[in-house]
């Protein structure tokens, strides 16, 4: 034997310590059949100075040899968060173990609730700030502030509280890491981001200089100006911060909570990918074909995010083009009409129709070529 392990057949004849053997069972001719000394289920060796006496005179914090796969000791930790087994595509990695049908309803009730309560929260304490700083305010439709710049600034942040709202939501009520709303591999994939950012910009150039032409050919005139620099930067560094966290505050509800959470009842994608569309369209205030716009937006969106096994996709193309969008209209100097919606020319239609082409085969290509991660290891 060695000099840091004991000997067993020197062991007391009765053992009282809790195992297996516990109440006065004996060892008559050494351990038990299975046993072997140099099987600890944890804890550092035997003669560890730092280990202190167990009732064999060996380590104290030990937990025990292993008899049969049995070990001694406590049970190891549960964790409270559970991932989706291996295998598990994208809209349904809300299946895990821990799933029962009333989690997603519960969260997403959760969400709303939350959400209602910061957005009133927030415009109080704008008000408070407009008091003491006597920044003027505006009762005029849905704006806050009088000025343009500060008010997208603000409505922007308001939505892109919506981010943490849904992961404490699948952390909180559906029990499972925060990080499955990101992608089937549990975090955001960086490099595919930038890869699918790429993409984007060239598609969102393409549709854009698509919808010029098609405006111009009409007779109308595409709205692009140049007010100076001293009205297009802080405008710029406004949308610059605020909008990718607005538009994937808006992807991480619509395409991953929505998704997800109809996922766990439904074992297609679309029934949530559509559901997912409508949401998106009623949240916008469009009118005429841009309802069409945004509904296909939202059905492209999520049916990127099923085959590409992420968010990394629609969070890319949807900040590239709100930045874009709202840059033009900074660059024109019209900040007043940046957050209005309502109708939409056919003719803009066919340079979204440009801009979803180009990012859909595109995006397609480069995944199938780097072999895109699409279910859960």
């Amino acid at each position: 034997m060695s000099e840091t392990q004991p000997d067993p057949r020197r062991l007391p004849a009765v053992y009282l310590a809790p195992g297996p053997y516990a109440g006065g069972t004996a060892w008559p001719a050494g351990p038990p059949p299975g046993w072997h000394p140099g099987r600890y289920p944890r804890g550092p060796q035997w003669g560890d100075a730092a280990w202190g006496s167990s009732p064999w005179g060996g380590p104290a914090a030990w937990g025990g040899p292993v008899w049969g796969g049995a070990a001694w000791g406590p049970p190891a930790r549960t964790r409270w968060d559970v991932p989706p087994p291996p295998g598990t595509p994208y809209d349904q990695m809300a299946r895990t173990v821990l799933n029962r049908w009333w989690r997603p309803i519960v969260g997403t009730l959760a969400i709303v609730a939350t959400f209602v309560v910061i957005s009133i929260g927030a415009g109080l304490v704008a008000y408070l700030v407009s008091l003491v700083t006597r920044v003027p305010m505006t009762g005029s439709g849905p704006r806050l502030f009088a000025d343009p710049v500060l008010d997208l600034g603000f409505q922007l942040g308001v939505i892109a509280l919506l981010l943490p709202l849904v992961l404490g939501a699948a952390w909180v009520f559906q029990r499972r890491p925060p990080g499955s709303l990101s992608s089937v591999a549990l975090r955001l994939r960086w490099r595919w981001l930038a890869a699918c950012l790429l993409v984007a910009v060239v598609s969102v150039v393409l549709g854009q200089a698509a919808e010029a032409g098609m405006l111009l050919s009409a007779g109308v005139g595409p709205g692009y100006g140049w007010a100076g620099w001293g009205a297009f930067l802080p405008a710029l560094i406004v949308i610059l911060l605020l909008v990718p966290f607005q538009a994937a505050a808006e992807e991480y509800a619509y395409r991953g909570w929505i998704i997800q959470g109809l996922g766990a009842y439904f074992r297609s994608p679309w029934p949530a990918i559509l559901l997912g569309a409508v949401a998106f369209a009623a949240s916008h205030g469009y009118t005429g074909w841009g309802i069409v716009y945004v509904f296909v937006f939202g059905v492209l969106m999520g049916w990127l995010a099923v085959r590409t096994g992420g968010l990394e996709a629609p969070i890319a193309l949807h900040a590239s083009n709100n930045v874009v969008a709202f840059g033009l209209v900074a660059a024109s100097g019209d900040m007043n009409g940046a957050l209005e919606q309502g109708a939409v020319p056919w003719q803009a239609l066919i340079g979204s129709a440009v801009q979803f082409a180009v990012f859909g085969f595109g995006v397609l290509i480069i995944a199938r070529k780097w072999a895109i991660q699409t279910l859960s290891r």
